[in-house]
């Protein structure tokens, strides 16, 4: 073969290994795979061996992949936020983010109004995005019971039941809204408190703020305690400047009301600026009980008494169900155990 023959030959390339390869030739799919590829400890032992021993056999090196990740393969997670002020979310977030990335996972995060519907943006980022999952923070149940049925991949909400929904890839992870608002209410009432506000969520809109409404409700009839929700129930979005403007409202139906449960922290925060402008005193002269346990209420003075949301746990969780999700398992409605944490802004009377 003279020279010219040489350097006509086709030279040979080598095609490189990725990830998605991997999954076939081991038989497990991305998710197990980035999972073993990032040590993470939720993967049995056989997978762990088999993907392992192919790795090796292919000299695949996580190191130098796993920057092409997103672009390979698609392992995008999406994280649908309901809500701008929501510092619960803004923290099961921040934590969602960091395990998402433990797992090989991009994360692909989208915030939109209390008001719009997260199913129809879902629907536009499974078209556009193709992401292997979704979780929800915040949501409306009664979109999902109206255009769900069209999103196939698994998806996850988080701090909102969707076990009466019935649709095989939608679990969640939520607490007992309805059980942890009567505990607040309950222990209002153990003060000695009758007269009672209440500041909630749009009750027609939020499935949280109607389930928090009827622990509410609850707590009243148990004590026979009359409640009037044309003055003394505010319905307002969850945000500190809707909070300060409900109860500022509050006051203004119900000047003597004692107590009052705000159905979110911020409320909450919202809600003591305006009783100090209002020229009056927590606690002294109206207490005030939040609820989801964000860090900024053990820094307010009084420290805020609320029920606690464990955020640490529901991220887990939410995120360990939906891999589980992609594993082709059932879906799974797990509830989180709550607690109340008492503050410097109650009082007995």
């Amino acid at each position: 073969m003279d020279q010219t023959e040489r350097r006509a030959k086709p030279r040979e390339e080598t095609k490189q290994v990725t990830i998605k390869d991997i999954a076939r030739m081991s038989g497990y799919s991305v998710g197990t795979v980035s999972r073993v590829l990032n040590g993470s400890p939720n993967v049995s032992e056989d997978a762990r061996r088999r993907v392992e021993a192919v790795v090796k056999a292919n000299d695949f090196h996580l190191n130098s992949n796993a920057k092409h990740l997103r672009q390979q393969t698609n392992t995008g997670i999406a994280v649908i936020v309901k809500g701008t002020q929501n510092m619960l979310f803004a923290s099961i977030v921040e934590q969602l983010q960091g395990l998402i990335r433990d797992r090989g996972y991009a994360c692909l995060i989208y915030y939109i109004d209390e008001d719009d519907n997260e199913v129809e943006l879902a629907v536009q980022v499974c078209r556009e995005r193709h992401p292997q999952g979704i979780l929800f923070l915040g949501s409306t149940l009664e979109d999902f019971r109206r255009q769900f049925e069209g999103i196939t991949i698994p998806c996850v909400l988080v701090t909102n039941s969707a076990a009466g929904l019935g649709f095989s890839n939608l679990s969640s992870v939520s607490t007992d809204d309805d059980a942890a608002a009567e505990q607040a209410v309950e222990y209002l009432i153990a003060l000695g408190h009758r007269n009672i506000g209440v500041l909630g969520g749009k009750i027609d809109l939020s499935n949280a703020a109607a389930t928090r409404y009827r622990g509410c409700l609850r707590a009243f009839t148990a004590h026979d305690i009359p409640f009037d929700p044309r003055r003394q129930l505010i319905e307002a979005r969850f945000a500190l400047d809707s909070g300060y403007d409900a109860m500022n409202e509050l006051l203004d139906k119900a000047p003597d009301i004692t107590a009052v449960f705000a159905m979110s922290d911020i409320m909450a925060v919202g809600a003591l600026r305006a009783i100090r402008d209002r020229g009056l005193r927590v606690p002294e002269d109206i207490s005030v009980m939040g609820y989801d346990g964000i860090d900024l209420g053990r820094y307010l003075d009084p420290q805020l008494t609320t029920i606690r949301q464990y955020r640490d746990t529901i991220a887990r969780r939410s995120l360990e169900i939906l891999l589980d999700g992609m594993e082709g398992k059932p879906a799974v409605h797990e509830v989180v155990p709550f607690s109340l944490i008492p503050g410097e802004s109650m009082r007995k009377i």
